[in-house]
């Protein structure tokens, strides 16, 4: 069986911008925390955060977000 995995692009992107964890957390209006949170996969955003965060990095949510397939 397959276990899909959601990954992530935001450090990426936010590394484009050159700004910091804490810029874009302010920008979307949460905490750094979440930011790291979701950057290293330990918390998946609402529907409502991940479209923040795509219009706060000027992408869209597809190349935010992505389904990874692994081996279970």
């Amino acid at each position: 069986m397959h276990e899909q995995r959601l990954r992530n692009t935001i450090k990426l992107q936010r590394a484009k911008l050159n700004l910091t964890q804490e810029q874009l957390a302010d920008r979307v209006k949460v905490s750094r925390k979440t930011i790291n949170t979701i950057e290293n996969g330990k918390f998946i955003p609402s529907t409502v955060l991940a479209l923040q965060l795509s219009h706060a990095l000027g992408v869209t949510v597809e190349e935010l977000f992505g389904l990874e397939r692994s081996r279970a």
